[in-house]
């Protein structure tokens, strides 16, 4: 007896499509940044992180406008606010009010909303220009290390090393102590920005410069690099053209977490007293003048210490975020 026949299978789409004369939708391969960045819109929190880390970018950056819109400056006293008894703002939660939406400060009477705008403008420059520097330096010379081995890789390691165990917080100190009063046509505050960006970067290259050393300790032992290198390719090709391009990743994923340190950083020697001087406002020293009114106006101490809080963990969530997109087989 004779199976019956089953029936035949229907036709591929794509099959069909042709068969009916419908071109077939031409496949497109995407780039490494196009999947890190599908993977990153599925990350809802590291979005949310995003979003807060642009929103407090563009305050910073339109902290002149916001302080005119408002008609409020960072510097600006108002003592008729303070309660002349105790010192403290008149009023409940801090003097918060629909003129001064986070209060006022105690003593001065400046009000708190334009001096967390103007501090984030601080803390965001300190944070992103070290960066900036840690980079450049770590990049070199973790390249260095990793490609050219031997006595180079030796020095260099032993180095990073030291610079590690350097303690970071009293060389700041120390150097802005002994700090003449003008340097490079820079005064005050803009002086010691300038150091502390120095400092901060100085001291964090070593952190870049080890992801890049074993990075590239990898890569230079990669097939393409061992076919540029066979075609009579120089160092100088072999560097800038196949290797760096395939470290912007992971400097890019270390960038975005180095950033929220350095913020903290910046607050801790601004708390310290050896950030930028008064009145420039600082989320830092915001928090150093509150210790001594936190009893009779806490409001002073949790608005800086929360826009301290959001900004760094904004950062880090984004930083995650971004580490998980590009190398989601990588482990924390």
């Amino acid at each position: 007896m004779t199976a019956p026949l089953h029936d035949a299978p229907a036709a591929e789409p794509a099959t069909a499509d042709v068969a009916a004369g419908v071109p077939a939708k031409k496949i497109e391969g995407r780039s490494l940044w196009a999947i890190a960045w599908l993977r990153l819109k599925r990350d809802k929190l590291a979005l949310a992180g995003g979003i807060i880390v642009l929103v407090l970018v563009i305050i910073a950056l339109l902290a002149p406008v916001i302080s005119s819109l408002t008609g409020q400056t960072p510097e600006a006293r108002n003592e008729s606010l303070i309660d002349p008894l105790f010192g403290t703002p008149i009023g409940s939660f801090g003097g918060m009010s629909g003129e001064h939406w986070l209060g006022v400060e105690p003593t001065s009477g400046r009000d708190v909303f334009i001096r967390i705008v103007y501090g984030a403008r601080v803390s965001l420059i300190v944070g992103f220009l070290a960066a900036v520097v840690a980079v450049v330096f770590g990049t070199l010379f973790g390249t260095l290390a990793g490609y050219f081995g031997g006595w180079v890789d030796t020095v260099i390691s032993r180095v990073m090393d030291m610079l590690l165990a350097f303690p970071q917080l009293l060389f700041v100190i120390s150097l802005i102590s002994v700090m003449p009063g003008s340097l490079f046509g820079l005064t005050g505050s803009g002086l010691r920005l300038l150091v502390m960006i120095l400092v901060i970067g100085f001291f964090g290259w070593p952190y870049i410069g080890r992801i890049v050393r074993g990075q590239v300790l990898s890569l230079r032992e990669r097939e393409y690099v061992e076919a540029a290198r066979s075609l009579g390719a120089g160092r100088s090709y072999i560097v800038t053209k196949e290797l760096l391009p395939n470290l912007v990743a992971p400097i890019t994923v270390y960038t975005t977490l180095m950033i929220p340190t350095n913020i903290l950083t910046e607050a801790a020697l601004s708390f310290l007293g050896v950030g930028v001087k008064p009145p420039t406002a600082s989320w830092g020293s915001m928090l150093s003048d509150a210790v001594q009114y936190y009893e009779s106006d806490p409001m002073y101490m949790i608005v800086p210490g929360v826009a301290i809080f959001l900004t760094v963990l904004a950062f880090n969530l984004f930083g995650d975020g971004v580490r998980d997109a590009i190398d989601p087989k990588g482990s924390r």
